[in-house]
């Protein structure tokens, strides 16, 4: 596999959090100001050191752990900047931290900046999921066509509609490098959380891996999972994962449900069945997938657990459910 440059580190995560990428941005030769112009102030000399950008933040529950590895990782240097491909709660649960804590201005996906100021937590799906992400503000915004600078390479912004209507991808054509978020991963690509609520995801969807196909990366940085050479391969696989989708529709929100559930497992670590599957029944995304699949909601949560219980994933103990896999 071909290495990464030198200011690029991909920090990979578990299924609960999302991969970072961690890129350094400026080296100052911080002895030539000293010696040329005296001491400097320690604002100065703050703005002299090394700056960062980081992509993506992980999930609330791992916020202090994110915070760790990005100070491990950037030494004595800053990191000034934190870009979100998109703002699912297991990509920006860390930005409020983050931003607490090290004063990193915060760049989201242009689509999503007004939800973002007011904190609709349905348009962010925060509430539609179930799901938990502390409220944070955002300074700048990125859109399809837009381009910047990190890492010593320019990126080029791509909408990456399919998974996330508002979700963006970034492409580095000098290293042919490319982030590609829940748009593609080694095995497959994100829930079509559209498709569920009557929006189109599919086409968008095959859309999106055509680019990817177009832009020809040689090294993918996914939203999870390890990164990956082999494009072709992760693209056929994909593809044959979105012609399921179509000749069974009822695949998706099976998937959605299923998705859901396990994340909560991940989250919570142990839940009361019965408990969860009250608080459950009242998020959108699940009431509109029952209302695809035709079925009673509290029945499919019920044989979620099931499923997941015979792959390994979860552990049924009476009335409770616990989370049976590394997290």
């Amino acid at each position: 596999m071909k290495p990464l440059p030198e200011s690029i580190r991909f920090i990979e995560r578990d299924w609960l959090s999302c991969n970072q990428v961690l890129m350094c941005d400026s080296r100052p030769a911080i002895w030539q100001t000293q010696y040329r112009f005296g001491p400097l102030s320690r604002e100065a000399q703050s703005q002299l050191l090394p700056s960062y950008t980081l992509i993506d933040s992980g999930y609330s529950k791992h916020q202090a752990l994110t915070l760790q590895v990005v100070k491990h990782w950037i030494g004595q240097g800053r990191l000034s900047r934190l870009i979100n491909t998109h703002l699912h709660s297991d990509h920006c649960g860390g930005n409020a931290l983050l931003s607490l804590s090290t004063g990193c201005e915060i760049v989201v996906p242009q689509a999503s900046f007004a939800d973002v100021q007011a904190w609709n937590t349905e348009g962010l799906s925060y509430a539609g999921t179930g799901q938990h992400c502390p409220r944070f503000s955002a300074d700048r915004a990125l859109k399809p066509g837009d381009a910047f600078n990190s890492g010593g390479l320019q990126w080029q912004v791509h909408a990456a509609p399919g998974h996330d209507a508002k979700s963006l991808i970034f492409f580095a054509p000098q290293e042919g490098l490319l982030i590609s978020a829940d748009a593609l991963w080694e095995n497959g690509f994100g829930i079509l959380f559209p498709e569920l609520v009557g929006d189109s995801g599919m086409a968008e969807q095959e859309a999106v891996l055509d680019l990817i196909e177009a832009l020809d990366p040689g090294l993918v940085l996914p939203g999870h999972g390890g990164m990956f050479t082999d494009v072709s391969a992760a693209l056929s696989r994909a593809r044959s994962r979105l012609r399921a989708f179509r000749e069974k529709p009822d695949r998706n929100p099976r998937n959605a449900i299923k998705a859901l559930v396990k994340f909560a497992l991940l989250d919570l670590e142990k839940l009361h069945i019965e408990s969860f599957i009250e608080t459950q029944a009242k998020t959108s995304i699940n009431i509109a997938s029952a209302k695809l699949l035709g079925e009673p909601l509290p029945a499919l949560l019920r044989n979620a657990f099931v499923e997941l219980s015979r792959t390994g994933a979860v552990r049924l103990e009476g009335e409770y459910a616990l989370n049976a896999e590394p997290h």
